[in-house]
């Protein structure tokens, strides 16, 4: 089994070689992201290898498929940058359904820690020997209310370290975790009920047409005055521009952002010598209450063997099979987990 892995990172090859190695799936590795001007690079391989920042719209599809290319495996667990509708039929899609929920749970808290403590500005005072303490009083997070939208693996483990600090949680989902609400210290909750009680928001849901911009001008209007904002799932949950204005009207007391809206052309890549083009994200890292890091929540010893184990994993149980647990199919208008192996 040959394969073409896109948009390779040092980080990412240690992993796939050693699980690839193993049930003999050889894989070669781009830099370059997968798109309309790269999909030539798949011509002789019997399947991609991407992430969250390739491009598998139709114009690729059709290509891959004209190539021979079988089936597209996602290194992650997001698939909004693959059109599945018109993929159904066409190319198999796989996905790694779910790898270290912790890593992107503690990088979450990490980020609120920081923020909230002003940990990254006493990094840099103190580096200079200021040890000023002017300026840097946090408040606790014992007894404040988290909002969290999305109660999946990572959701929950967000929830759970939240608890560890006596935190109250109010919990969205469409579909309610079974046993996780207590009706005291976590309780399920409407969106607006939990914009307008939540001391901090916290998003752990995938980006589907209704969460699109979930937090924008008239979400950030119900929210209390200073809620801090958390977003370390996709970037569009987050309607970029009208957070900047709530920063601004000090409507949104701080922001940490591991995601952002148009981060295909910026994270990943060192941009240290280059004029940063989009003015929302120069502004927004800007802002002394902004932090941003680059996609990295996931970025774990762990998180990276799970996902090249499951990814290995994937191919291998399609080409031998002729089916994956793992594989999406598009079905009645939703995407979904196939359960039958049998999308197509």
């Amino acid at each position: 089994m040959k394969i073409a892995f896109f948009d390779t990172k040092p980080y990412d090859k240690p992993s796939f070689e050693k699980f690839g190695g193993e049930r003999g799936v050889t894989f070669k590795y781009y830099e370059t992201k997968l798109n309309e001007d790269t999909v030539e690079l798949a011509a002789g391989f019997d399947g991609v290898c991407v992430f969250v920042n390739d491009t598998v719209n139709a114009a690729v599809i059709d290509r891959l498929a004209e190539l021979g290319v079988k089936v597209v495996a996602l290194r992650c667990a997001g698939f909004n940058n693959v059109d599945m509708k018109y993929a159904h039929g066409k190319i198999h899609v796989l996905r790694v359904p779910a790898y270290s929920p912790y890593a992107v749970a503690e990088h979450t808290m990490a980020l609120l820690l920081t923020s909230i403590r002003r940990i990254h500005k006493a990094y840099i005072r103190t580096r200079d020997f200021n040890f000023s303490l002017s300026g840097m009083t946090g408040f606790d997070l014992h007894g404040k209310t988290v909002g969290v939208v999305g109660t999946g693996r990572i959701g929950r483990a967000f929830i759970d370290i939240c608890r560890g600090f006596g935190m109250k949680v109010l919990a969205y989902d469409k579909f309610e975790a079974p046993n996780l609400a207590d009706g005291d210290k976590i309780r399920y909750v409407g969106l607006d009920e939990l914009f307008e009680k939540s001391d901090i928001i916290s998003l752990h849901c995938p980006l589907t047409d209704d969460t699109y911009h979930l937090i924008d001008e008239n979400s950030l209007g119900k929210c209390k005055k200073g809620v801090v904002i958390l977003n370390t799932s996709r970037g569009a949950l987050v309607d970029a521009e009208a957070l900047l204005a709530g920063i601004k009207s000090r409507k949104v007391g701080a922001a940490c952002l591991d995601v952002y809206e148009e981060e295909s052309d910026f994270f990943f890549e060192d941009k240290s010598g280059h004029i940063l083009e989009d003015d929302i994200l120069a502004r927004l890292i800007s802002m002394p209450n902004v932090i941003v890091t680059s996609h990295q929540a996931f970025l774990t010893e762990e998180a990276l063997s799970n996902i090249a184990e499951t990814t290995v994993g994937n191919i291998v149980e399609f080409f031998e099979l002729g089916e994956c647990p793992n594989e999406l199919c598009y079905r009645f208008g939703n995407t979904e987990d196939c359960k039958s192996g049998k999308c197509f």
